[in-house]
C-alpha cells in the first residue's frame, strides 16, 4: 500500500519505518528541512533501538522516503497519517496547531479520496477539527469532500517502539460509521494485516472513544505510578519496604506487576502532557478529577525527593559539594530528557552550589542541548555541570552518587571500585536498583525510595 506520514518525530518515523518494514511504500514529509536532510543522510534525529537499522534498510529498498514536498506526499497515499508533535500549551491542553495546519496542507493538496489517520495523540473531538480543517481547503478549492478522518492512537513505549509495533497487543481504530468510515475499516484492517497474522488484535470503536482511549491508557499507568511513589514515602515513615510491598501486590492477578516500581517521578514526551491534557478536557467538559489532579502533584512532588534525601544528609547549602549523577534520560533506551527527573534534581542541585559530573549511555548529546536551555544566562552554573564517559569516571572526588535512570549498565557495577572512588560511601538511588542488605555489606549507606536504611 501507498502511505504518507506527516510528522518524521519519533511516532511519525518509528510508524513509517515499521510499515515500510512489511512491504508498503512510505513517504515521510516534514517542514523541518534539517531534519529531513538528516534522514536522508543516513541519520537518525533520535535515539531508538532497533530504529536506524530498520530505516537504512527500508530507504535501501526503496520502501521509504523523506521529503519536505508537500504535493509530492499528499499525492502519494490514499493514507495520510498525522503524526505531528501536540506539545503542552500554558494551560496545560494540548496545542493542535501542528495538527491542523498538517490537515490543511492535505486539503489544499488532495485530490481523489484520501483517509486521513489522526496518529497524534490528541484530545477527544480533534478529528471534528481535522475534518472540518480539510473540508474548508477543499471548499475553497472548488473540491468535493472525498475523505474520512480515522483515529488511530499509538501506544508505543521509548525504548522498545519498534517490537511494540510490529508486536502490538492491540491496534485501535475509531472510524464513521458511514460509506467513508467503511472504506477507511477495510483500508486500515489491510495495513495492518501482517502486524496480526496470528490472531486479529484490532479494536474498531467511534472516533471519540478512539480519542480517549489513548488518554485513559496514559493517565492509567501514571496513577499506578504514582500511587506507589506516594506508599514508598508512607512506607519509609512506617519502616516499611515499599519492594515486598510491591511483590506482595502485585501478585494479584487482579492488579500485576507493570508499574508497580516506585522512584523519583516519571516524565518523557506522554505521560505528563497526556495526564494534563486530560485533566484539563475535564474541565472543560464540567467534570473535574479530582483523581488525575493529585496524579499530577504527586508527580511532581516526587520529583523533589532525591533533593530532599541529599538536604537531609549535607545540609541545604551545597557549596564545594560534588555530586555524580548516573543516568539522565527519563528512562533507558532513549536520549529523551522532557520532563525527566533529571532536570529537576540537576537545577535544585545547581542552585545550592553544588558541582556535578554526570554519566548516560545515549541522553549526553542531549543533556548538552537541553541543560543549555535550561540555565541560558547562567553560565556559572552551567560550567559546574561536567560529563564522564563511562560509569566509574564519574566518580572521583564525588560525595555521593545519584541514580537517576535505571540503564542496565548501572545494574551491576564494582562496589568496592564505587566505594573507593566516592569520598563518602553514600548512594541516592531514585530506581531501586539495588538490595539494601548487600549496600551494607559492600559499607555503603543507601538511600533508595521506600527502602530501609541498614547501613
Amino acid at each position: 500500500m501507498k502511505v504518507t506520514i506527516v510528522g518524521s518525530g519519533y511516532v511519525g518515523l518509528v510508524t513509517g519505518a515499521c510499515l515500510a518494514d512489511v512491504g508498503n511504500h512510505v513517504v515521510c514529509l516534514d517542514v523541518d528541512a534539517r531534519k529531513i536532510e538528516i534522514l536522508n543522510e543516513g541519520g537518525l534525529p533520535i535515539h531508538e533501538p532497533g530504529l536506524l537499522e530498520s530505516v537504512t534498510r527500508n530507504r535501501a529498498a526503496g520502501r521509504l522516503e523523506f521529503t519536505t514536498d508537500v504535493a509530492y506526499a499528499v499525492a502519494h497515499g490514499e493514507l495520510q497519517f498525522i503524526a505531528v508533535g501536540t506539545p503542552p500549551d500554558e494551560d496545560g491542553s494540548a496545542d493542535l496547531r501542528y495538527v491542523i495546519a498538517a490537515a490543511r496542507s492535505i486539503g489544499r493538496h488532495m485530490d481523489g479520496f484520501k483517509v486521513v489517520v489522526d496518529k497524534s495523540t490528541v484530545p477527544v473531538g480533534t478529528a471534528d477539527k481535522v475534518r472540518a480543517a480539510i473540508a474548508e481547503e477543499l471548499a475553497a478549492r472548488g473540491k468535493a469532500p472525498e475523505f474520512t478522518v480515522v483515529s488511530n492512537p499509538e501506544f508505543l513505549k521509548e525504548g522498545a517502539a519498534v517490537e511494540d509495533f510490529m508486536r502490538p497487543d492491540r491496534i485501535v481504530v475509531g472510524c464513521a460509521d458511514d460509506e467513508y468510515g467503511q472504506r477507511a475499516r477495510v483500508a486500515v484492517r489491510q495495513l495492518y494485516g501482517p502486524f496480526q497474522r496470528n490472531h486479529d488484535r484490532m479494536i474498531f470503536m467511534d472516533v471519540r472513544s478512539a480519542e480517549l482511549t489513548k488518554y485513559a491508557a496514559n493517565a492509567m499507568l501514571a496513577t499506578r505510578i504514582s500511587f506507589m511513589n506516594e506508599l514508598a514515602n508512607l512506607a519509609e515513615v512506617l519502616g516499611a519496604d515499599i519492594e515486598l510491598v510491591r511483590q506482595g501486590i502485585g501478585s494479584d492477578p487482579r492488579i500485576g506487576y507493570d508499574f508497580l516500581y516506585a522512584g523519583c517521578g516519571y516524565g518523557g514526551s506522554c505521560f505528563p502532557k497526556d495526564v494534563q491534557a486530560l485533566i484539563r478536557s475535564s474541565e472543560e467538559a464540567g467534570r473535574p478529577s479530582r483523581i488525575l489532579q493529585a496524579v499530577e502533584d504527586a508527580n511532581e512532588a516526587q520529583k523533589h525527593v532525591l533533593v530532599a534525601k541529599v538536604t537531609r544528609q549535607f545540609g541545604a547549602d551545597l557549596k564545594g559539594r560534588h555530586f555524580a549523577v548516573w543516568g539522565l534520560a527519563f528512562k533507558p533506551n532513549t536520549d529523551d530528557m522532557r520532563e525527566a527527573s533529571s532536570r529537576v534534581l540537576v537545577s535544585e542541585l545547581l542552585a545550592r552550589g553544588a558541582s556535578l559530573c554526570a554519566h548516560d549511555p545515549v541522553a549526553m548529546d542531549e543533556a548538552r542541548r537541553v541543560f543549555a536551555l535550561d540555565f541560558a544566562g547562567q553560565p556559572e552554573a552551567l560550567a559546574r555541570i561536567t560529563y564522564a564517559d563511562n560509569p566509574h569516571d564519574a566518580l572521583h572526588g564525588a560525595d555521593a552518587l545519584i541514580i537517576l535512570t535505571e540503564w542496565k549498565a548501572f545494574r551491576s557495577p564494582d562496589f568496592d571500585i564505587l566505594r573507593a572512588r566516592l569520598r563518602t560511601p553514600i548512594i541516592f538511588d531514585g530506581r531501586n536498583l539495588y538490595d539494601p542488605a548487600q549496600m551494607a555489606e559492600h559499607g555503603l549507606r543507601y538511600l533508595a525510595i521506600g527502602r530501609p536504611v541498614l547501613s
